[in-house]
């Protein structure tokens, strides 16, 4: 659970998250530059944080979910993908039956709950909507990128042996 918070992969999709932020000028009291930068930045990693660890480990297992991502791997495009993008809510129960995931609405929930204490307000629905809609897609994100993943490393590393 705390690897992924680490991984690479992250820094780069929160480094893009806060560079659109950046050019919106989301929240203008963050201020432009690299002051502006950072704070959107260090918000957002602190909202992934505390949903990856809300839906991937303190609610599954209250709730007795299975917050890991099992691959389809075979299949057209289109059945894959929605498969993989659904999977932000449905998930299996410990007991492996299929259930809405509760753990992935709970967790974002609590992200965007906790993130009124750092975020400069004003603090609204929309606002913790924003927050939580934010974490939805970035996991469906990373759904499709467990999914598809493997398929392009394949492609990639077929392509460089081919001379």
């Amino acid at each position: 659970m705390a690897e992924g918070c680490f991984d690479p992969v992250e820094f780069v999709f929160i480094g893009i998250q806060a560079g659109i932020g950046q050019a919106d000028d989301t929240n203008p009291t963050y201020g432009q530059g690299f002051v502006g930068y950072s704070k959107r930045f260090g918000t957002a990693y602190t909202d992934a944080i505390i949903g990856n660890f809300g839906t991937g480990a303190i609610f599954p297992t209250l709730l007795r979910q299975d917050p890991r991502y099992f691959q389809m791997g075979k299949g057209n495009f289109f059945r894959r993908f929605g498969y993989a993008a659904i999977r932000v809510l449905v998930t299996r129960s410990d007991s492996g039956r299929t259930q809405v995931n509760f753990s992935e609405f709970l967790g974002n929930g609590l992200a965007a709950g906790l993130s009124n204490t750092y975020h400069p307000g004003p603090h609204t629905i929309a606002s913790n909507a924003n927050v939580t809609s934010t974490q939805f897609m970035w996991d469906a994100v990373g759904y499709e990128m467990k999914e598809f993943w493997p398929d392009i490393h394949r492609f990639l590393v077929r392509g460089k042996h081919k001379t």
